[in-house]
């Protein structure tokens, strides 16, 4: 059982977009990271994003870049807190964008967007407005995406992604600069403009949590179910708690109240779907007769894990190893799920700011047979299928979170219940992924934080600094400069502009 929740996401939109912006630049400036999510027009041939070479697959995405637009941005600002531990003070907003110039939009795009809440009406009459590519003389001062995107820079705050790849790619083209021709310059770009580092929660969820999956509203509930958890369990280990800012007039009127209701414990058999359970995606959409409620895929994943517990023990009673052999059994037990220990203090009251801002977690999972090896407990990271992966991350994932089944429903609103929450999930907003996508990054680290440290890019996630995940690959992307890769002249002309001029340019050559 979880507890519930209430995320303020402040809407910002072009008519209260300078108004806003004040509160922006201080959250960014003040923030320990910042979590960043997109929605976008569409991403362009689906195969070629999924290709073999990561070189082609750059290149691929660049062009879906070019040619489409961000329709929105959602960042989430996390400060911890310093006289309170493992607290942080979180900021969320959900920036709807217009770009003003032609771009494609995919039918399939905006179906999947306006099944999810998306108002294409306000974007088109509300929308802030940018241009993409390099700066014009109309991007040069003032307050717009391009100099909010400056400020981001400016801050050197670690930035946090679910994975982003494809969104780094946009904004680079959409609030940057033009992209660069290859895969190369473009990480060397992106190492000088994030010197914090670069994270990617799904990457983190795969190699450092170790859960059963990783789409982003799973790997969310997950943390969220666990951190609950291990505070109602009470005892010496470490906690995650939230706090968010209380709005008055005339802020108050821009906000978004989101509801993260808690979970509940049904009875009886759970019937999920299997292909959701594993990449929150199913091919038969809101007609799979299966629930796609992710509440429920949990609880099946613990029950799962407990029956596998069980015939593990019996099989050590009786002398049978289970899975990997004995040789290799201490070394594969370094890399098991965290286990928090207990906490001495019961957790501190709910923050006066916002109803219950707790995080929650238990012990991991595990989940399919076909995805999960379970030899001895614990799940070593496959590379699963590419093309499950990208219509789960970029098309379906981000679904927000949806609302309990009542059991007490009639069968018919039952089916039509289900079929709505399929197809909304809790309606989809870049703002609120990009909160669930911080909440992962903050659990994650505290679990690994060492007590009375500062929070810096050496003590967040060490083993996931600058390692981003590729769809359908066993190891990650890294951001690194490489000594026989140049930066791109369009960057060095941007990093003039961000930090004054030659700062940059005078320690870097040009391609």
């Amino acid at each position: 059982m979880t507890s519930s929740m209430v995320v303020p996401v402040i809407d910002v939109q072009n008519d209260n977009f300078k108004e806003l912006w004040p509160a922006m630049v201080l959250a960014i400036k003040t923030a320990s990271f910042i979590a960043l999510d997109t929605e976008l027009s569409g991403l362009g041939n689906r195969k070629a994003l999924l290709a073999e070479c990561i070189e082609d697959r750059y290149k691929a995405i660049c062009n879906a870049a070019r040619t489409r637009s961000i329709l929105s941005l959602g960042f989430a600002c996390y400060k911890k807190l310093e006289n309170k531990d493992d607290t942080y003070l979180v900021q969320v907003y959900n920036l709807t964008l217009l770009c003003s110039e032609e771009y494609v939009i995919e039918p399939q795009s905006v179906q999947f967007l306006v099944q999810h809440g998306f108002d294409f009406n306000k974007q088109y009459a509300e929308g802030v407005p940018y241009l993409r590519g390099n700066d014009r003389r109309v991007d040069a001062h003032g307050m717009n995406m391009r100099m909010l995107f400056v400020e981001l820079l400016r801050a050197r705050k670690p930035l946090v992604l679910h994975n982003g790849l494809i969104d780094m790619v946009f904004l680079y083209q959409c609030f940057y600069a033009q992209l660069p021709d290859t895969l190369g310059t473009f990480t060397a770009d992106l190492s000088q403009m994030f010197p914090a580092g670069i994270y990617d929660t799904k990457y983190a969820t795969e190699y450092e949590l170790r859960f059963a999956a990783s789409y982003l509203e799973y790997a969310y509930k997950k943390c969220k179910l666990d951190n609950s958890k291990s505070i109602e369990a009470g005892g010496g280990g470490r906690h995650l708690f939230l706090e968010f800012c209380k709005y008055s007039a005339p802020l108050s009127n821009y906000v978004d109240y989101r509801p993260c209701l808690a979970g509940f414990s049904p009875d009886g058999l759970l019937n999920v779907c299997q292909r959701f359970s594993a990449y929150g995606w199913c091919p038969n959409g809101s007609q799979c007769p299966l629930s796609h409620d992710t509440d429920l895929i949990i609880q099946h994943d613990e029950k799962e894990k407990k029956k596998k517990r069980k015939r593990k023990r019996k099989n050590s009673s009786q002398g049978k190893v289970d899975g990997a052999p004995k040789s290799k059994q201490p070394h594969m037990e370094l890399k098991q799920d965290p286990v928090i220990p207990d906490k001495d203090t019961k957790p501190p009251p709910l923050t006066e700011l916002v109803d219950g801002a707790q995080a929650q977690m238990p012990e991991s999972d595990e989940k399919m047979k076909t995805k999960v090896e379970e030899g001895n407990g614990v799940r070593e990271p496959q590379a699963v299928s590419a093309d499950e992966e990208m219509k789960t991350d970029k098309e379906v994932e981000r679904n927000g979170v949806s609302e309990p089944q009542p059991l007490d429903t009639p069968d018919a609103e039952k089916k039509e219940e289900s079929k709505r929450k399929k197809l909304e999930g809790g309606t989809h907003r870049a703002g609120f992924d990009a909160f669930m996508t911080g909440y992962i990054f903050s659990y994650a680290a505290t679990l690994t934080e060492r007590v009375g440290k500062p929070p810096s890019s050496e003590s967040w996630l060490p083993e996931c600094l600058n390692k981003v995940y590729l769809s359908g690959k066993s190891v990650p992307m890294h951001i690194v400069k490489s000594t026989f890769s140049k930066s791109f002249k369009a960057h060095l002309h941007k990093m003039d502009v961000v930090w004054g001029k030659g700062v940059v340019s005078k320690v870097e050559g040009t391609v």
